[in-house]
């Protein structure tokens, strides 16, 4: 698009209508709504199906939710005396959090380049129901043993034994078994046992004249997103130092203090205050 003008844009933007825009289902859902639609909206499908004409695609694949833009390529394509590409999607798959679809931005993903220890314990972390989703989408395995398998769950087989094995299958592809295998032992001692990961790296900040709040502190160690998300996980009970449960979401802690504080399950870390 580097070599696109403003009259090029415009000369594009004449080859669809609003009436065509508005057949996307979420554009006619808010213009029925009467909420407001960007003009710069309109102009992301066009310059994506536009790709398709400067590529001369034959097949483009992408998600269901992409569908629309996808069939503006196939339209664009014709106006410029192309032959429109064969278009083919996929599913979407959900985050960690079962509604709304996986991305980084959500922070409820799952990256293919992240530690083995850390993948295990996110597949381990959603639900029994979203398991099978994944098992659909993401497994290599065939669909009539994962049937067999869902089935044997319904009959009271205990949901977790196939999450195991969806874990591995997941981390081996990304990784390799031994790190599938080795994954599956830090999670059962962990979890089962109680014991620490031994790979924790040690933060230091530099305590403030007042002290640190404990809010403050565990979003500067990358442990919360936010404040907001310090003090309600504070107020779950899911915030521990040195293994004990904190009560006071207003405790302030001192230099010269050294801690291993953990929250939720699956994140660890040891803080220097100086």
């Amino acid at each position: 698009m580097n070599d696109f003008s403003a009259a090029d844009m415009i000369q594009l933007a004449a080859r669809h209508t609003v009436a065509r825009m508005l057949e996307r289902d979420d554009f006619n859902k808010r213009y029925r709504s009467e909420k407001a639609i960007a003009i710069h909206e309109f102009l992301y499908p066009l310059i994506q199906g536009y790709d398709s004409v400067a590529l001369q695609a034959d097949v483009e694949l992408g998600g269901t939710d992409q569908k629309f833009n996808l069939l503006v390529g196939r339209q664009l394509q014709e106006q410029y005396g192309q032959k429109p590409q064969v278009v083919m999607t996929m599913p979407i798959l959900e985050g960690l959090d079962g509604v709304q679809k996986m991305s980084k931005s959500l922070d409820n993903y799952i990256g293919i380049a992240e530690p083995a220890n850390e993948m295990f314990g996110k597949m381990m972390s959603i639900s029994d129901e979203l398991m099978w989703r994944y098992f659909e989408l993401l497994s290599f395995r065939p669909m009539s043993e994962i049937n067999d398998w869902q089935k044997s769950c319904s009959q009271g087989t205990n949901p977790r034994d196939y999450k195991v094995l969806l874990a591995q299958e997941i981390i081996e592809r990304f990784h390799d078994k031994q790190s599938a295998i080795d994954a599956l032992t830090a999670f059962e001692s962990r979890f089962k046992h109680g014991a620490l990961p031994d790979d924790i790296e040690t933060q230091e900040f530099s305590t403030p004249d007042t002290g640190y709040a404990i809010a403050n502190l565990l979003k500067d160690a990358g442990l919360t997103q936010s404040t907001s998300e310090s003090l309600r996980m504070l107020k779950q009970g899911a915030v521990r130092i040195d293994s004990e449960r904190v009560s006071d979401p207003k405790q302030v802690l001192t230099a010269g203090s050294e801690h291993i504080y953990q929250v939720g399950k699956r994140r660890f870390a040891k803080i220097k205050l100086v």
